[in-house]
């Protein structure tokens, strides 16, 4: 079955601590890899989780804070040594394509031609991206920041029961799947619908440093895991949002409004300790969260939820 979870390689904020590195996700889907925010330490946390250049196919920046961005120095340099042969998109705020420019070309080294630059702009951009859909979506923060949502169009589940009661067997099965109707060597004529049900794609959202927005709700609803920030506690919802940060119990109140099936909490501040993380995850609770809640640690592997699947009469259940 092919991979799909995420490699937590850094989760604190500003500043790194003893036990935490700068952000850095990466998203294994199927075999793309999505590298969400390579901060600092990245390529060296990649080592350590047993991921290399050649698993990653994205490189997604929300924004040019340096706790974002400051890999990605390393992290393009190890494509070009590593001789990475297949195509590597970059997205990244338009705004800010002097940082982009001079993080791309840092030092000096063999350049590689694979980077594939797709900057956004604007409240709202979408990405084709093969099998899903890449969106980003404008934030709120001091500089421009995006969040991500990755989403892939339904497809169905056949219902074997169902084919063989109407004699859809063999190499009428795959017709039925791409054609929608087939006719038996009876004469009948069996739809798809009558042999199958909805499988809801599989939807993931990155919401890093933001405060609260209609774009954070927008990214996280409906998703089967949130990936968001929660630098700050709820006693500290005044520096959050100075700082266009958000609490725990903001992001869970992010979560719980959207739906969301598990929540990954991180890009927490070096002022907690770690007694402190129990903390974080209560808060989200008593928003109203009442799914899966992760408190994400450095090398962590989150698994996305089983797939939803719809009943065949309709509406939505675990599958």
């Amino acid at each position: 079955m092919s991979a799909r979870d995420l490699v937590v390689l850094g989760s604190a904020s500003a500043v790194p601590t003893r036990f935490r590195n700068h952000n850095g996700y990466l998203l294994r889907w199927d075999g793309h890899g999505l590298l969400f925010d390579p901060g600092e330490g990245t390529q060296r946390q990649m080592t350590l989780a047993g991921v290399s250049a050649h698993d990653v196919t994205w490189i997604c920046v929300t924004h040019f804070h340096g706790d974002h961005c400051l890999g990605v120095p390393g992290i393009v340099q190890r494509i070009a040594r590593d001789g990475v042969p297949h195509p590597v998109h970059a997205v990244f705020p338009a705004s800010g394509a002097v940082y982009w420019e001079r993080l791309r070309h840092a030092t000096a080294f063999v350049d590689t031609a694979v980077i594939d630059e797709r900057p956004v702009s604007g409240d709202r951009a979408e990405i084709a991206a093969g099998p899903f859909t890449l969106t980003a979506r404008r934030l709120s923060h001091p500089v421009e920041s995006y969040g991500y949502r990755l989403e892939e169009p339904d497809g169905v589940t056949m219902l074997p029961a169902e084919l063989a009661a109407r004699g859809v067997r063999g190499p009428l099965v795959r017709r039925l799947q791409q054609e929608g109707r087939v006719t038996t060597r009876g004469g009948r004529t069996v739809t798809l619908e009558e042999c199958s049900v909805r499988r809801p794609g599989q939807k993931v959202a990155f919401v890093m440093d933001t405060r609260l927005c209609d774009a954070a709700f927008e990214l996280a609803d409906g998703v089967d895991l949130l990936v968001i920030e929660s630098t700050f506690l709820d006693e500290d919802a005044a520096l959050a949002a100075e700082y266009g940060h958000l609490t725990a119990g903001q992001a869970g109140r992010v979560a719980a409004r959207g739906g969301v099936r598990r929540l990954v909490l991180t890009h927490f501040s070096e002022r907690y300790r770690t007694d402190d993380e129990p903390r974080f995850a209560a808060q989200a609770a008593a928003a109203g969260f009442t799914g899966d809640i992760v408190v994400a640690h450095d090398l962590d592997r989150v698994p996305l939820p089983r797939r939803r699947r719809a009943p065949a009469g309709g509406g939505r259940a675990d599958g």
